[in-house]
């Protein structure tokens, strides 16, 4: 068992009794900066707290090894890398924004993506995934700002695609400080390639509960585990993951749990959205672009330059993040666009200062291409109408073109294409399954403009195809959803055409 983060060690101890093995604690409840220094009291009062459940442990017949606690910033200086539990319990810090981001930027353990500045959080929580074998569990404290913040959307829809997501609980105000908050458990499962993803996320709400808390939340979690449906309204549902992946990725989980009352479909709404994602289906048909098989085409057949020798030309040119402000007085806050927002093609959703001798080229424009400098493929996007004006935040770059030689949709397109993944993959693997992204290294066909532009609009097609398909599926989730509630509350029937 392992805690990267415990403080005075009162959430390990409660995890103490129901573990059989041996664990090691490591307690780090100091956030990386010099404003919150470590305390060895909470070191103290932690090791002691563990001694005496572990004497308690033993003399119940349970065999449980005496716990080791290890003083320091397991974030910025992880004393044990190599360490893999069955269980992590921890108590992360909130809201402390100087945590290490800079230093950290490219550190192997954001598997589920790079965190924001202003998501400490889902730094923490990524670092305890880290340091979970295949198939064990961690249990998080976590404000319930990280369920809802736009910044941290991307690594929140990583988390829940990829199965890591199990549980969102929300605690009821004034079980622990602060008094005035309702905090929440994150309950993770480190996904095991062995065994197909989880497809489902339980929601509780304990404080609509009349139910002891360790009763509602342990049947809950059980039934979930096990497969079986035993929804309660209002209370806890098993979500299917494909319902909470839409634009906001918001793990509320009241947002997830309607009082009974509201569990009845309405008709007429059920029917507007079946209205409303064929309308959707359509235009996904039309915006194909139009294709036809070919043997040799100008693409095909084009010789290849890379960005390198075109930014020695002077074609183009690579942008990266501004240097920051070290204070909120030493510079003008900026908006900051992020890789989540790029992804999303969003509006940007980070917030920085910029210094003193800020150079404002850096600035995004219209028909700039950004790029993630990090990720499992390589996406260059277009930057959106909202997205220009913008500082690039960390981990973003952006590659600004000679419009009178180049067609951005088109240098897009086929950045993104398969072959130059293999060529950042070899170049700049992370360890992690990721990509350390160097534009310099990749390479375009060379056209005419007007070539470019035709195989642009193609391109373009395609990203709103995309983009379309997202939206399609969100519908589609909530239209199965409440057909399905429909049919089984008698305001739906079923249509037999019995003409034929």
């Amino acid at each position: 068992m392992d805690s990267p983060a415990c403080g005075p060690g009162s959430a390990v101890t409660c995890a103490v009794s129901p573990v059989t093995v041996g664990f090691i604690i490591r307690c780090s409840r100091v956030a990386p900066s010099s404003a919150t220094p470590a305390k060895p009291q909470y070191a103290l009062i932690a090791l002691l707290r563990l001694w005496f459940a572990c004497r308690r442990a033993q003399q119940a017949g349970r065999p449980v090894e005496a716990p080791v606690v290890h003083m320091g910033d397991s974030l910025l200086a992880d004393a044990l890398t190599d360490l893999r539990a069955e269980v992590v319990v921890a108590n992360f810090p909130f809201g402390i924004h100087e945590w290490g981001h800079d230093r950290l930027a490219y550190d192997p353990r954001w598997v589920y993506g790079m965190p924001p500045r202003t998501e400490p959080e889902l730094a923490w929580v990524q670092h305890a995934l880290a340091h979970l074998c295949a198939g064990g569990t961690a249990v998080v404290l976590m404000p319930p700002a990280a369920a809802q913040r736009p910044a941290g959307r991307r690594i929140r829809a990583e988390l829940v695609r990829r199965g890591a997501l199990r549980a969102v609980i929300a605690l009821p105000a004034g079980l622990m400080p602060p008094a005035g908050i309702g905090l929440q458990v994150w309950v993770f499962t480190q996904p095991d390639e062995h065994q197909p993803p989880a497809d489902r996320v339980l929601f509780v709400d304990a404080a609509a509960a009349d139910r002891p808390l360790v009763d509602l939340i342990g049947t809950a979690w059980h039934d979930h585990r096990s497969g079986r449906s035993a929804d309660v309204p209002g209370v806890h549902r098993s979500v299917p993951a494909i319902e909470v992946l839409d634009d906001q990725v918001d793990l509320t989980p009241q947002r997830y749990l309607p009082p009974p009352g509201d569990l009845v479909a309405d008709p007429i709404r059920t029917l507007a959205t079946l209205t409303g994602l064929d309308r959707q289906l359509e235009e996904i048909r039309h915006g194909l672009p139009k294709v036809r098989p070919a043997t040799a085409t100008a693409l095909r057949i084009a010789p290849q330059a890379s960005l390198a020798d075109l930014v020695r030309s002077g074609s183009m040119s690579i942008l990266r993040a501004p240097s920051r402000a070290r204070s909120a007085h030493a510079g003008v806050e900026s908006t900051v666009l992020t890789s989540a927002d790029i992804l999303s093609g969003g509006p940007p959703t980070g917030v920085a200062d910029r210094t003193a001798d800020y150079d404002d080229t850096s600035r995004v424009r219209p028909g700039d291409l950004l790029i993630p400098v990090g990720g499992r493929e390589i996406v260059a996007r277009v930057a959106t109408p909202d997205q220009v004006g913008a500082d690039l935040g960390p981990g973003v770059q952006a590659l600004r073109i000679d419009p009178a030689r180049f067609d951005p949709w088109f240098v897009a397109g086929v950045l993104s294409r398969t072959d130059n993944r293999r060529v950042a993959g070899r170049a700049s693997s992370t360890g992690s399954g990721g990509l350390r992204i160097d534009l310099r290294r990749l390479t375009i066909p060379v056209l005419t403009l007007h070539d470019q532009q035709e195989y642009g609009h193609a391109f373009r097609q395609l990203a709103g195809l995309r983009a379309a398909l997202e939206r399609a599926a969100a519908t589609g989730a909530t239209l199965a959803r409440e057909i399905s509630d429909g049919l089984t509350s008698g305001t739906l029937a079923v249509h037999v055409d019995r003409s034929g």
